[in-house]
């Protein structure tokens, strides 16, 4: 059996759009329903959300039948949470708050087998279809596409050395924590954060390297599209219910 493709990041490196959204449930009946909905990636968050490893693996197993990319966000930069994600069969992760080139590189260590990283060897697992790809420990970081997320104002000043880092695919900027840095908690669309986010996404931009974000706020995802952010989370599941369920009250009220 060959290595799986993955297509969302060859159309990071093909410099195509990549619009997504934001899965937080945990239940796999939530994540397929959004996997018929045309989106090119969804992103399974175990950061903010009771889910763990077994429950990126049913998110993978569900959305793996439609065309769009399952993302898994661990819910730190640990290598052995990244090595977990990554035998269940994940080729796509999200690092939480990489504050500098050497996170990076630690981020790069933890999905990069001996000798240039760290990654266990595990040989029948769901990421090798249980022994049957070939070569797999040669080919996996073919496939695998790392993107580290930027959410402080520190790391933001070094958005550019992070980005550069090799095995590094993808830079998403997070403008709630970032909000938070820059002393506007709750405030992500602030002036001030809006400001630093389009310049990051300027910065990305000169480098070469894609950058993507997570926003409710259409302004905010159309001003950083323009910037030159390459994948966008545009909606998260519980707050498209939410609103959804709101609206049909009050038509009713």
């Amino acid at each position: 059996m060959d290595l799986p493709k993955n297509p969302f990041k060859a159309a990071l490196r093909a410099g195509q759009r990549q619009i997504g959204l934001w899965h937080t449930f945990a239940n796999p009946d939530v994540a397929e329903l959004m996997a018929t909905c045309g989106y090119d990636w969804i992103l399974m968050d175990t950061e903010h959300s009771p889910a763990g490893p077994a429950e990126a693996l049913a998110f993978l197993r569900t959305v793996a039948p439609y065309p769009v990319t399952g993302v898994v966000r661990p819910a730190w930069n640990d290598p052995v949470e990244i090595k977990k994600m990554l035998d269940v069969g994940a080729q796509t992760l999200l690092i939480p708050y990489v504050q500098t080139p050497e996170e990076a590189r630690a981020a790069v260590a933890a999905v990069t087998y001996p000798p240039r990283g760290i990654r266990g060897v595990a040989g029948v697992t769901r990421a090798t279809r249980y022994g049957s790809v070939e070569k797999y420990a040669e080919r996996a970081n073919e496939e695998i596409c790392l993107l580290v997320q930027v959410e402080t104002r520190s790391a933001l000043e070094q958005i550019e050395e992070i980005a550069s880092v090799e095995g590094v695919d993808g830079v998403f900027i997070g403008p709630a924590d970032l909000a938070a840095s820059f002393g506007y908690p709750g405030q992500p669309s602030h002036p001030e954060v809006k400001a630093a986010i389009l310049d990051g996404f300027a910065r990305l931009k000169k480098v070469g390297v894609p950058g993507g974000i997570l926003s409710l706020d259409d302004g905010l995802l159309r001003d950083s599209a323009e910037a030159g952010a390459q994948f966008l989370a545009v909606e998260i599941d519980s707050t498209m219910i939410r609103k959804a369920a709101l609206a049909r009250r009050a038509d009713w009220s």
